[in-house]
């Protein structure tokens, strides 16, 4: 194949099937331990750490290597409050007036209402932004591709480095989220994806009784 594009040698270790056995192994017990929790300690946590899982959650590839994510990390005590007052305000009229009973059906085994103390409990909210196109340097819009599928991935990578620092994070979606853009003065071109407070477990945190689906119900083998 012939490209104008330069490439680099791949960085591989190839391991013996032991190896690969042995980490996967290890992989699968790490992450079937992690768990979402709403009950988080407000023990501060360094921001060298929330600086690591974002790096991390950059490695992640994206469609046409665009990177159509921006993590925006919030601290400040003051606006974690005006974040969890504006979301509380949303889940307030989504609980009573948007949400079908089939969906608080489904939701009610995770224990889930419209407050939010973890979002002001937490040391650290991290919020993705999504850009849903790009912007050249003279303002025009530029097509960016796969942007929901790239930021998924990204925020899976998240997850996971955060488990491995033995932290805690949170998926939450108010619903709607436009006014993350307002209060973190995100530009036009960015849409709120994911709002993941991180933090150390409280003393006596719970997490829902459940179980996942085992390999044999979601995976086909042909």
């Amino acid at each position: 194949m012939v490209t104008d594009y330069s490439f680099v040698p791949l960085e591989h270790d190839r391991l013996t099937s032991d190896e690969s056995t042995g980490r996967a192994a290890q992989f699968l017990a790490h992450m079937s331990r992690r768990r979402t929790t709403r009950h988080f300690s407000t023990e501060p946590v360094p921001r060298a750490l929330i600086e690591a899982a974002i790096a991390t959650a950059g490695t992640a590839p994206s469609g046409a290597h665009q990177q159509p994510w921006t993590f925006v990390a919030v601290s400040d005590p003051a606006l974690k409050a005006e974040i969890r007052r504006a979301a509380e305000e949303e889940e307030q009229a989504f609980y009573r007036e948007r949400a079908t009973p089939e969906w608080k059906a489904a939701l009610a085994p995770l224990g889930t209402d419209e407050h939010k103390p973890h979002l002001t409990d937490a040391p650290w909210i991290v919020v993705l932004f999504r850009q849903a196109h790009g912007l050249a340097p003279d303002g025009t819009k530029t097509t960016y591709y796969y942007t929901q599928e790239s930021c998924g991935i990204a925020a899976g990578f998240f997850i996971a480095a955060v488990h491995t620092m033995g932290l805690v994070t949170l998926t939450h979606t108010p619903n709607p989220m436009a006014f993350l853009s307002q209060l973190l003065g995100r530009p036009a071109n960015e849409k709120a994806m994911l709002v993941m407070p991180v933090g150390y477990p409280a003393t006596g945190a719970k997490v829902p009784d459940l179980q996942r689906k085992r390999v044999d119900e979601i995976a086909v083998w042909k």
